[in-house]
């Protein structure tokens, strides 16, 4: 008898969309150098070799990808401009630069001149391959997340669409945050857009970047990759919420790699999507490299959001922690497996992860499998994952003092996520967060 996983990632052949003479015409629309077409032929051959075998049933056992039919969608040649889009995050701040790019096309692009004479590049990555090939090609998909890991990553890096560049030299620190959207307009689209932030020795910055679809009908596919490189004492925050509509299928490979005394602080929202599994990599390359990982995501209807979390410790005194809470309602499911990975030169690691899941009506799922693989001796690792149904006393309490079910239940939502909110030191990223999941569960307007 077929497992899941051998009966939902067995296709004959490469098929629709990203078919052969697909490609082919992909490569002609384009006007770009040498090497990175070079880059799209080898991935394509490892899509279609990768095509052909099953993809890792312990990420992807869990996740039913039958329905996906990658034929139904294609690469748009130009982005409708007119199409408008309900952002969670842009008009919340002033930013020293704003990124946007509709069903894979670069619609704006701007960056503060003064940054620009500090040397950052900020901008889009279809464009700035031209330019900066010396600062590009020794990070894109070599360092962080690599074509080879399954079909959707080598998909990704054949048919990437464009996406979001920063670049930081050494020693400049930004202090005023900057902004990336990805946005789906057309019916039928593919996006596949990649961010790759690059901070040179000692610097800073910060990226909130958002997803969001155009209208709430319109079937869309986004195949995407996120790639942070933090060089030696640099520090980075990158904060990515996903609020696609709930026809859009997402898959996304996103990696950061953390040198010598570095820091990142990552924070991800999924509220949107038809389908989304995101396979998220930490690597903790340099001595004291750290790492915080905070996660919020909010299923309802017959969503399906997974996360395959790893946190690599690949040298001495590194430290990272995970947090991720979940709230599912309705006939949804939240998937999470994470894993803690330390070799063995990696000795005096502190590693955590940890999962909480709240359960709002019976018929939905979580599912949240922690997990370590040891192989120094000195090490303070810890995990642990709970689920639990809402307290309908709470609820009972609430509504006796004059609340209704749904503010109750947004008081209750609130206190569980506010875990995960106190880690945030930006007030505008607590309080998007805040109002977007108020406006989830039916009450309030952003």
């Amino acid at each position: 008898m077929n497992s899941p996983v051998d009966t939902m990632t067995s296709p004959a052949k490469t098929d629709g969309g990203f078919d052969e003479a697909a490609f082919a015409r992909f490569l002609d629309a384009r006007n770009e150098p040498d090497w990175v077409t070079e880059l799209r032929r080898r991935a394509f051959e490892l899509y279609c070799q990768k095509s052909q075998e099953e993809l890792d049933p312990e990420e992807w056992k869990r996740v039913d990808i039958r329905g996906f039919d990658p034929s139904a969608f294609t690469v748009q040649p130009t982005a409708d401009t007119a199409a408008e889009f309900e952002t969670l995050m842009h008009d919340r701040a002033t930013y020293a630069g704003d990124v946007a790019h509709v069903d894979g096309n670069t619609t704006a692009q701007r960056v503060d001149a003064s940054l620009a004479e500090r040397g950052v590049i900020f901008g889009s990555l279809a464009d700035l391959v031209h330019e900066h090939r010396d600062i590009l090609e020794p990070h894109l998909m070599t360092r962080a997340v690599h074509p080879e890991t399954d079909r959707f990553s080598a998909l990704h890096a054949a048919f990437w669409t464009g996406g979001t560049v920063l670049y930081v030299p050494r020693n400049v620190n930004l202090e005023e945050p900057l902004h990336s959207l990805i946005g789906l307009s057309a019916a039928g689209a593919a996006e596949l857009s990649h961010t790759l932030i690059i901070l040179e020795e000692g610097a800073s910055a910060t990226l909130l970047e958002e997803t969001a679809s155009a209208t709430t009908d319109a079937p869309g596919l986004h195949i995407g990759a996120v790639e942070l490189i933090v060089g030696a004492r640099a520090n980075l925050r990158y904060v990515q919420l996903q609020n696609w509509n709930q026809k859009t299928w997402h898959f996304a490979h996103q990696a950061g790699l953390v040198e010598q005394s570095g820091s990142l602080q990552w924070t991800v929202a999924a509220l949107g999507s038809k389908l989304a599994h995101v396979h998220q990599d930490v690597i903790l390359k340099g001595t004291g490299a750290s790492a915080e990982v905070n996660g919020v995501t909010f299923a309802t209807n017959r969503q399906v959001l997974s996360y395959y979390t790893k946190q690599a410790h690949e040298a001495p005194h590194t430290h990272s922690d995970l947090l991720y809470k979940d709230v599912l309602r309705d006939r949804s499911r939240v998937i999470w497996r994470g894993m803690i990975r330390v070799e063995k030169e990696a000795q005096q690691t502190d590693g955590y992860q940890r999962n909480d899941s709240l359960v709002l009506t019976p018929t939905c799922r979580a599912d949240a499998i922690p997990g370590l693989e040891i192989e120094a001796d000195d090490v303070r690792c810890t995990h642990g994952a709970t689920a639990g149904r809402v307290d309908e006393e709470q609820i009972f309490y609430s509504m006796c003092r004059g609340m209704t079910q749904h503010e109750a239940m947004h008081m209750i939502v609130e206190g569980f996520f506010h875990g995960v909110y106190d880690r945030i030191p930006m007030e505008m990223v607590r309080e998007t967060l805040s109002q977007a999941v108020e406006k989830k569960l039916g009450i309030g307007r952003l």
